[in-house]
């Protein structure tokens, strides 16, 4: 036994030894000063606090570190600073070091990035929402003190989504839903779209995996189909630019599995129709620096004598960067095959900020040049933007989010003041998002605005290049609907704060009301009485019932009591919005309370949960995302210890899976064709005499399911239907579009719901 510890001992040490030598060697083919020193400290520090210590996946616990720090150091670009950090990253959290240990060992800069990492160590999101979003404000706070924090947690992240595999599927369910939606955002925000798009692919296989295991194999079957493509287009552009005599590379880029996918679901189209999977980059060395941004329109004029452009198609990213420091010129040009193909246009030093994002090359890279000083500007914006969002705390952890997401995903649009100055704003942003980035005080009194010197109203949407001018009135005051109409994170965080307020009045005289009301009646208020009357009146909140009962939208009255004292057998809002199944077809559904599933203490949430024939009542499906059998789904542990059915591409279920992670469930069908469920199908086409009877014949004969409901409308000789339909599961739904694909006239079909 001892000569088997022995030998595992050697592999362990060799495998670490191994490790680190790769992140050296790495380092110093880097160009950062060569500190090899105080990285070699920091290693056997860190081998020594966590020896012993094991990863799921069985490996040394330093291997992690060292497997951020290598990516830190050869992904991202960072120096030593960072690398030591990386390696000491969990020292704090997981040993019995203190931040003044690191200090004193390795002085204050890597002692406040270390400090900054502990701080939202655990996954961004701890127990509570509130809880998480106590971390994610001081992430985002540590950032504005050293953004290196931030580098170095989305390195974190990479890795543990690359040693996902080794976690139970209710966990990767809630680190992948995570992952998408804070941590590949903010890498795409500080312009590391390399690890954005590793992160958004991993995210993806493992919430989906039979759909990404399926566009893998179609690219891998489509590609040499491709390689040829990308041959024949090339091949003239190459011998154009060899005249000009101009330094370059071009590089085939494929469309990641992730970014297809999104594109399939948001236009409803099968892998076939996805046409822009292939796109070619043009990468030059221009001779002097400030030549570079003339040099890709040079290339460009070049490439449009040999290919017609597409008009609408072409970005401009050089004489405006992307907020994230993105610079190229973008253009799609028509090919000889009939495709329309884009074109990136970069030098190699855009290409690498590209490729490693502006924040790894800001303030701390050795000898920082002169070129890079735009980029810092840019960031800092963007952290006083945040940091303004911060300023009004949210108390609702999702609202929070939502606000920061807001900022992370917008691409941009500029937009000019009366006096010139150019300001961008985020796309489909409106008048009144401009009038409150300028300040709280125009956007809260604003009535309107001029843009390009024409009256609109304060909804009005802005495009690139308008010319902004906002009107006020000091009788003007904040409407509960400009939330509706906002689609900043800041006009949405000043406006909620101001409504809050207004709205916290309201609720204290809803409570004087209901105080009185209740006393009337011999009872007292209590916080449990505001949330019974809530639940009973079909609100989220007790907040909503306070201010329903101080607008008087909400009478109350002998119901109320009732309820109360236990006297409804069941609550307003009732048990059935929740299935959406119409059972057998055989015999009408009893209309009685089914008995929910109430999870237990000692339940365990690593096992996955079965829904069946017989136990699908008992468990919920909200209205949000309608899933059938055949969806991937998971389950979710609401307040009352009930478990709702969730797809995990649902909207609110990537919410639930950031904000309450531990109550994600791995949820699985074991269903046998004996229920029914809701499924609605579109389908598009050419209109002609005779096409209804053949749609519903294919469904009724052939496919002997029952239509529900279907409309179809004709115009100018197109036609658009939906059918409403019963079906027993997703493959149902899948037999029926590829039956009413193959009738004459019909162009498109897709499931809607």
């Amino acid at each position: 036994m001892d000569e088997e510890l022995k030998k595992q001992e050697l592999a362990d040490e060799k495998l670490i030894n191994d490790a680190f030598q790769h992140l050296l060697d790495s380092y110093l083919a880097s160009r950062h000063r060569k500190k090899v020193d105080i990285i070699t400290k920091a290693f056997n520090f860190a081998k020594q606090a966590h020896k012993g210590v094991r990863r799921l996946s069985g490996e040394p616990y330093i291997m992690h570190p060292i497997a951020v720090a290598q990516i830190a150091c050869e992904e991202v670009g960072l120096g030593s600073t960072s690398i030591c950090s990386a390696l000491l990253h969990d020292v704090v959290e997981d040993t019995d070091y203190t931040v003044e240990d690191i200090e004193n060992i390795f002085g204050s800069k890597i002692a406040q990035i270390v400090d900054g990492l502990t701080k939202i160590s655990g996954g961004i999101f701890g127990e509570q929402a509130s809880a998480q979003a106590e971390n994610f404000k001081k992430l985002l706070l540590t950032m504005s003190d050293d953004i290196r924090v931030i580098l170095i947690k989305i390195c974190d992240r990479l890795h543990n989504m690359r040693t996902l595999q080794s976690q139970p599927a209710n966990k990767q369910y809630k680190i992948a839903g995570e992952t998408l939606y804070i941590y590949a955002p903010l890498a795409n925000r500080l312009g590391l779209y390399k690890i954005k798009g590793e992160l958004e692919n991993l995210s993806f296989s493992y919430e989906h995996p039979e759909e990404y295991q399926t566009i893998k194999s179609k690219l891998a079957s489509t590609e040499a189909s491709r390689h040829e493509l990308f041959d024949q287009f090339t091949t003239p552009i190459e011998e154009s630019l060899n005249k000009m005599g101009i330094k370059y590379k071009i590089k085939e880029r494929v469309k990641s599995p992730y970014s297809i996918w999104n594109k399939m679901q948001n236009k409803h189209i099968p892998f076939e129709e996805v046409f822009d999977i292939l796109a070619v980059r043009i990468i030059f060395t221009p001779e002097r620096r400030e030549e570079e941004v003339n040099e890709c329109f040079n290339i460009y004029v070049a490439i449009s004598k040999i290919y017609k452009s597409h008009p609408d198609r072409l970005r401009d990213w050089l004489n405006h960067p992307k907020a994230n420091g993105y610079q190229a010129l973008h253009v799609t040009l028509m090919s000889k095959q009939g495709r329309w193909i884009e074109v990136q246009i970069r030098s190699d030093r855009m290409d690498e900020v590209a490729e490693q994002g502006f924040a790894a090359h800001w303030k701390y890279k050795d000898g920082v040049e002169e070129e890079y000083a735009e980029d810092e500007n840019e960031l800092n914006d963007w952290l006083r933007t945040i940091k303004e969002i911060l300023d009004d705390p949210q108390p609702d952890a999702m609202d929070f989010l939502d606000a920061i997401k807001l900022n992370l995903f917008a691409s941009e649009i500029f937009v000019f003041t009366p006096k010139g100055e150019i300001k961008t704003m985020p796309a489909g942003c409106t008048a009144l998002d401009f009038a409150f980035s300028i300040h709280t005080f125009l956007g809260s009194h604003c009535i309107g605005a001029k843009v390009n010197h024409k009256l609109v109203p304060l909804s009005h949407k802005l495009q690139s290049g308008d010319q902004v001018e906002i009107l006020t009135s000091k009788s003007q005051h904040i409407q509960p609907t400009w939330i509706n109409f906002v689609s900043t994170a800041k006009a949405k965080a000043k406006i909620q704060a101001i409504l809050r307020r207004k709205s916290r009045e309201s609720q204290k005289k809803g409570e004087e009301l209901l105080t009185e009301f209740l006393k009337k009646h011999e009872m007292e208020y209590s916080t449990n009485v505001a949330d019974q009357l809530a639940t009973f009146h079909d609100l989220k909140k007790r907040e909503n019932l306070l201010q329903a009962v101080a607008d008087k939208t909400i009478i109350l009255g002998n119901e109320d009591i009732d309820e109360l004292n236990g006297k409804h057998k069941s609550s307003k809002s009732g048990w059935r919005r929740y299935v959406p199944f119409i059972g057998s077809g055989k015999e009408k559904e009893k209309e009685t309370q089914p008995q929910l599933f109430v999870v237990p203490e000692k339940f365990n949430r690593k096992k996955p949960i079965y829904i069946t024939d017989e136990n699908i009542r008992q468990y919920q499906f909200p209205n949000c995302c309608h899933p059938i059998p055949g969806d991937d789904i998971l389950g979710f542990i609401d307040n009352k210890n009930r478990i709702e059915i969730h797809k995990r591409a649902c909207p609110i279920a990537d919410k639930l899976k950031t904000s309450y992670g531990n109550r994600i469930l791995d949820a699985k069908w074991k269903m046998h064709k004996t229920h029914f469920f809701d499924a609605t199908i579109r389908l598009q086409g050419i209109d002609r005499m005779g096409i209804l009877v053949d749609v519903s014949q294919v469904i009724t004969s052939q496919m002997n399911v029952n239509i529900h409901r279907l409309t179809i409308e004709g115009n100018d000789g197109m036609f658009d239907g939906t059918i409403e339909l019963r079906v027993h599961d997703r493959e149902d739904a899948r037999r029926i579009i590829n039956n009413l694909k193959k009738i004459d006239g019909v162009q498109t079909v897709n499931q809607i719901m």
